[in-house]
């Protein structure tokens, strides 16, 4: 059971990382100029802090600290979201690849909910 839990861990924190390159990719292809500059500072700052959190949970001095690097991750995935649909509803990015990020998006932040309400023993 350890081992699996260590190789969840492992394979999340590098799908959170592909993600934020993925983000970065896709900003990059932005057009450049004053609303898309500070959606996208905005997207950027929510989708890396996925992964900082992510990443700062394994150092966590407890599991309550565990917990809430989880739901500042969470917070951030959400907010993540927000970003994206703002840039596709507006006609700024493509929608199919924003459609793809946001699914992405979506289904890191079910797994940082279902691994915090674990967390709390609430399932």
């Amino acid at each position: 059971m350890q081992n699996d839990n260590a190789k969840f861990k492992d394979e999340f924190q590098a799908r959170v990382y592909r993600f934020a390159l993925d983000v970065i990719a896709f900003v990059d292809r932005l057009p450049v100029e004053q609303t898309s500059r500070i959606i996208t500072d905005q997207l950027l700052r929510s989708t890396t802090s996925i992964g900082a959190n992510v990443i700062e949970a394994q150092a966590a001095s407890s599991r309550k600290d565990y917990t809430n690097f989880f739901a500042y991750a969470l917070k951030s995935a959400n907010e993540c979201k927000f970003w994206l649909g703002l840039l596709r509803d507006s006609g700024r990015g493509d929608k199919e690849s924003v459609n793809k990020l946001l699914r992405e998006a979506t289904e890191i932040a079910n797994v940082l909910a279902s691994s915090i309400l674990t967390l709390k023993g609430k399932r």
